[in-house]
């Protein structure tokens, strides 16, 4: 049983994979896209992409960050993962699903799902330049407007060389609007030769009891639910080990949210994005805890780093007596 912490784009970044693999529970993360397109990529790019490769391909609690790529031309490409390979990507996957219309005008993500021959050739060129030590995998969608090549899509994926695959149970037309079809990651599963990942509308425990049940699937990779809910993944590695499963109460919740303020300022504390990065995530997790509601309301409209780390401070404070 392997848990994969999904690539979500401007939303998992290298902060929130250590923030979430420090909480623990994750076997695997894998970054945001690179975008390949008609430049080679220094190692500064790369670094800056994924810090983790100055740190052996790992977050700093120790989980492996997979480099992902996103393009279309299958050279150009290649000629890339080979120079993450040389900067110490140690797992390379590739992206057939991004559903951001910018991204899939330029031939990239799913729009791609429309052209199965096109994916077996992108794989097959980067299966036989990489070394057998690098796994190659990849993530998909059910397709573009239908499910019509999902199958298909799905084969181009096994056949062309990757040793694994995600499936988001949704087709890039239906974004990520409920329900995910998680019976057809099942009718994936059963038609490929290599194991399949299970994606989609992972939010709670029973969740992700329910999309194994479903899939068939032993792998799952955790998206949104874990950002909502920053210790589903931990909740998730009690239960596999027969463990009862805890959830966290919001005092140690809101020591995590200081925690990833801490770390944004380390990143970049001379602009925007330590304040941004922080309400970004507290407007998800206010769909589930009222508490980041009332944490939302306090700093919305606060700009200055230091007056949002007295308040975060206070409310942990708050927080821990009202747990006592």
């Amino acid at each position: 049983m392997q848990l994969i912490l999904a690539p979500m784009q401007g939303l998992v970044d290298d902060v929130m994979r250590d923030l979430l693999t420090r909480i623990g529970g994750f076997d695997e993360c894998v970054s945001e896209f690179v975008r390949i397109t008609h430049t080679v990529h220094s190692r500064q790019t790369w670094l800056k992409h994924i810090p983790e490769l100055a740190r052996g391909g790992k977050t700093p609690a120790g989980v492996p960050c997979t480099v992902q790529l996103l393009g279309s031309d299958a050279e150009n490409m290649t000629v890339n993962a080979l120079e993450a390979v040389r900067f110490g990507a140690a797992k390379i996957d590739l992206n057939f699903g991004c559903p951001a219309p910018t991204v899939n005008k330029h031939q990239g993500g799913a729009v791609l799902l429309k052209e199965p021959e096109r994916i077996f050739q992108i794989v097959k060129a980067l299966r036989q330049a990489l070394p057998e030590t690098v796994p190659l995998t990849a993530k998909m969608r059910l397709g573009y407007e239908n499910t019509n090549c999902a199958l298909e899509c799905a084969a181009a994926i096994a056949e062309g060389g990757a040793c694994g695959l995600t499936v988001h149970a949704r087709t890039k037309i239906q974004g990520y609007e409920p329900p995910a079809h998680w019976d057809w990651i099942r009718r994936i599963r059963e038609a490929v030769a290599i194991p399949v990942t299970a994606n989609g509308d992972v939010f709670t425990l029973e969740d992700y009891q329910d999309i194994k049940a479903a899939s068939g699937c032993q792998s799952v990779m955790l998206g949104r639910g874990s950002v909502i809910r920053p210790d589903l993944a931990r909740q998730i590695k009690q239960f596999e080990r027969g463990e009862t499963a805890v959830s966290a109460d919001f005092a140690e919740i809101a020591g995590w949210i200081r925690l990833f303020f801490d770390l944004c300022l380390a990143k970049e504390a001379d602009n925007k994005y330590p304040v941004a990065r922080l309400k970004q995530w507290l407007g998800m997790m206010k769909k589930e805890f009222l508490q980041a509601q009332v944490l939302f309301d306090e700093i919305r409209t606060v700009r200055e780093a230091d007056e949002v780390k007295r308040i975060l401070e206070n409310f942990e404070k708050q927080q821990f007596e009202l747990c006592r």
